[in-house]
């Protein structure tokens, strides 16, 4: 991009940075362009052609060799007595392959003759073909390398005796051990003393017992290569004489169809802005144009003559949108406060109470959330406890949300069971729910003095707890169905008894269902694992430490769902409070 304006800049470097140029390097670029996707187009096709010959040349040869051998030679047996000699030795022998010392200890089957029957049928195969090897191997699971019995290649460098052996790509073995039979069976690699290689082949053994062994043909793609080299310098030479010629005549033509229509608009445009400078209102700058072309620029300029007479009327409705904008930012931040306000948030909630600690944070995923949380004392023995999760996410679920939390208070208030409060809680929302949203609801009631904690469940989250000396597990409590899903539900409570420094872990699905970019889950499991990390962590340690770790995982990624916990430790009665514990009836379950 030029550094000056056009304003600031003289004949010659407006020339340079002209429209006109740029069609032309544009034209140029474009014919490049086009070019070497015909060049990328062709060179992939003649590779392709090339490389698929030289595949169906070597998987051919492995074939008919495998053919012949499986005739003539019983290959399991000469396969099975290398590699007992090869895992025989140990590894400090096994560093150090084609050494004298290593092929030492496999004198023995360069005597035998089914060894040298087996090299001569290969070598006969490789003579008469193009490929640059072609052996028979066993592939060893234990130590991940390819073995080989006998390879006919006597190139200097590349002769390979009985035992030596190679590191082999995960990848390529996978391929040649569940080949299916269908298709030819091959792989290409970059190997480090060979270059790019292909080597196909084929299985030469049966059963599930049976040493995996292969014949397999390398041959090298060193010709590819030189062939794409040769067809690349001839088509850039024939290309690039195509592309000048191509580009000139093809800016010549834009000039007259394009490059002038535009400078023409451009120049009505500048007088355009020079007079509304100057207060005249005049709307005639692109009608008098009179561009003839018959597209998309003569298009422009009847649109740019349409835009002098609607700009006034633009312009008063974006002012309207942008106060209506600003209007509905200011009652989201409005509702974000009252929302925050509605929800128990100063920390410690009790502090004159010592017999609990209590902790509950709330992050909705947009400016105002479904989830809430609530806790309160019923009186001066039995604290309240509220996690519960709205349908749906923004405004209508805040209302639904504060509605909600409001009638759970309420009938808390009352002295009912956790069963009595979803009961009604429920039958007062489904008397006037026309948009039939739902919330899931845990409540439970503590009772300090006891530690005996009665809850009921109305489809939310499974809650979490942790007794002494214990670790944080699920308690899978009996869901009832949704609140305000349908009438006439009957709810059922169960009890636990709480000892002292025993702690509760209660949440929404944002937790378990926070997903990260590649989709995964958060899960039950991770939570569980999160809350173990420090188990005997105050409540409030706790919660920051489940938000880091969901956090952390997400890493970025845009938050699903609202994230609200809640954790309450129970430290046991104080001598006050003891006067007034009544002896638990041990577990049970009441239907309301």
């Amino acid at each position: 991009m030029p550094e000056k304006t056009v304003r600031e800049m003289n004949e010659m470097e407006r020339k340079h940075y002209s429209l006109a140029a740029r069609v032309f390097h544009s034209a140029l670029m474009g014919s490049v362009v086009l070019g070497l996707v015909a060049l990328l187009i062709g060179l992939g096709l003649y590779t392709n052609a090339l490389v698929g010959q030289y595949i169906g040349e070597a998987f051919g040869l492995s074939r008919s060799a495998a053919a012949v051998v499986e005739q003539v030679i019983d290959t399991q047996s000469l396969s099975r007595d290398v590699m007992e000699i090869y895992h025989a030795m140990s590894e400090e022998e096994r560093a150090e392959p084609r050494s004298d010392e290593f092929r030492a200890h496999f004198s023995d089957i360069t005597e035998r003759e089914d060894y040298w029957v087996l090299r001569a049928i290969l070598k006969e195969f490789l003579t008469a073909s193009d490929v640059n090897d072609i052996y028979f191997a066993v592939y060893d699971k234990g130590t991940g390398a390819i073995v080989y019995v006998t390879d006919p290649d006597e190139r200097p460098g590349h002769i390979c005796e009985p035992g030596d052996w190679e590191p082999v790509d995960e990848k390529e073995i996978e391929l040649f051990l569940n080949w299916d039979g269908e298709g030819k069976l091959y792989y290409i690699g970059n190997r480090e003393n060979y270059a790019w290689l292909c080597t196909a082949g084929v299985p030469v053994y049966s059963g599930e017992d049976a040493t995996p062994c292969f014949i397999l043909a390398d041959i090298s793609l060193k010709e590819v290569a030189a062939g794409m080299r040769s067809f690349v310098i001839q088509y850039v030479i024939t290309t690039s004489l195509v592309t000048l010629i191509v580009a000139y005549f093809l800016t010549q033509h834009m000039k007259k169809t394009l490059v002038r229509p535009i400078n023409a608009i451009a120049d009505a445009a500048q007088d355009y802005v020079r007079d509304t400078r100057e207060g005249d209102r005049s709307a005639d700058h692109f009608a008098m144009l009179n561009i003839r072309t018959g597209d998309e620029v003569e298009n422009l300029s009847l649109i740019m003559a349409d835009m002098e007479r609607d700009l006034v009327e633009h312009e008063e409705n974006l002012t309207r949108i942008t106060a209506e904008k600003e209007r509905i930012g200011t009652e989201l931040s409005l509702a974000t406060r009252i929302q925050a306000d509605m929800l128990p948030n100063i920390f410690p909630a009790f502090p004159d109470r010592e017999e609990f600690d209590i902790y509950a944070s709330m992050h909705p995923a947009k400016e105002v959330g479904g989830d809430f949380y609530d806790f309160f004392l019923i009186d001066d023995d039995h604290l309240c406890m509220v996690m519960a999760d709205v349908s749906g996410k923004g405004v209508p679920a805040a209302l639904f949300m504060m509605a909600s939390k409001i009638i759970l208070a309420n009938s808390a208030m009352m002295g009912r069971s956790p069963a009595e409060i979803l009961t009604s809680t429920n039958a007062a929302i489904c008397s006037n729910n026309h948009e039939e949203m739902f919330v899931t609801v845990w409540l439970g009631i503590l009772e300090i003095s006891t530690g005996t904690l009665r809850a009921a469940n109305a489809g939310h989250e499974y809650p979490v707890l942790k007794q002494p000396d214990g670790v944080f597990e699920l308690v899978k409590d009996e869901h009832g169905f949704v609140i305000g899903g349908m009438d006439g539900i009957r709810y059922k409570e169960y009890e636990l008894q709480l000892k002292p420094g025993a702690k509760l872990f209660v949440y929404t699905d944002g937790v378990p269902e926070a997903t990260d970019a590649r989709s995964e889950m958060f899960g039950t499991e991770r939570m569980l694992q999160t809350l173990n990390a420090d188990p005997d962590a105050s409540p409030e340690m706790i919660l920051k430490t489940v938000e880091a770790a969901v956090n952390s995982f997400e890493m970025g990624s845009e938050q699903f769902d609202d994230v609200t916990m809640l954790c309450m430790e129970y430290r046991g009665s104080s001598p006050a409070s003891g006067d007034k514990a009544t002896a638990s009836d041990g577990e049970r379950e009441t239907a309301t």
